[in-house]
């Protein structure tokens, strides 16, 4: 049974009005936006995909999967998307203490950091991609942003208090692939997002081994379709 809808009903985001649910719309924009990376099997082919169609998206990485594959977190950012906070270790927020939500949340962008000042992204060497360009410290430092989504869209609004306060941007979503549920026919996986995608809408996958069938499936019939209707795909903040 699949509790969490598609869509996120109106009073829910009125629950919650200091979050972002999505854009107003500048044109054809849609945010891709992909959360539990990153994953070796699953991140590279993304980026590989993303990089067919000229498209830009936001990861949301988990702490710990960045300390164990920290060349594909730089890959990401190389390659011109933008990174978001998703916990240490993908913490519920509804059943975790304030302070040790935000711990988790400050450990991973400690971490972050860090990555970023052991990188040699400002040295690094141009390809024959165009998009393989040098990076100066201010575009990576963009890239590596104050971002955050609740893993599960679990979050108390005493949490949101203390991270707005923190300066962090909360992100939800406006439109769920349901990627990650493994019994879900990949094609009604695709039909979620066609069907519910319109410009300014924030839209999740996961680059995770579970949700791996029906995201490599969906993700490239999706940019397809959307091109050809003449969408760009924006990171956040773009």
């Amino acid at each position: 049974m699949h509790i969490i809808p598609v869509t996120v009903p109106r009073f829910v985001k009125k629950a919650f009005p200091n979050v972002v649910w999505e854009f107003l719309a500048k044109g054809k924009s849609i945010y891709l936006t992909f959360d539990d990376g990153p994953t070796p099997e699953i991140t590279a082919w993304t980026l590989d995909i993303l990089k067919q169609f000229n498209a830009k998206a936001t990861f949301f990485c988990i702490g710990k999967n960045v300390k164990e594959h920290p060349e594909i977190f730089h890959k990401i950012i190389t390659d011109g998307h933008s990174i978001g906070n998703h916990t240490y270790n993908h913490l519920k927020g509804w059943k975790t203490k304030t302070d040790d939500y935000v711990n988790s949340i400050l450990k991973t962008q400690e971490l972050f950091n860090q990555q970023f000042l052991n990188s040699k992204f400002a040295n690094h060497q141009p390809s024959t991609c165009p998009e393989q360009l040098v990076l100066s410290e201010v575009e990576v430092s963009q890239r590596v942003t104050n971002l955050f989504r609740p893993p599960y869209g679990q979050i108390r609004p005493k949490q949101v208090k203390k991270l707005c306060h923190l300066g962090y941007n909360i992100i939800m979503w406006s439109v769920l692939s349901m990627d990650y549920y493994n019994t879900l026919p990949k094609e009604k996986c695709l039909k979620n997002v066609i069907k519910n995608t319109s410009s300014g809408d924030i839209v999740v996958f996961h680059d995770s081994i579970k949700a791996s069938k029906n995201m490599q499936y969906t993700l490239p019939k999706v940019l397809e379709y959307f091109s050809k209707k003449g969408y760009e795909f924006k990171r956040i903040p773009e």
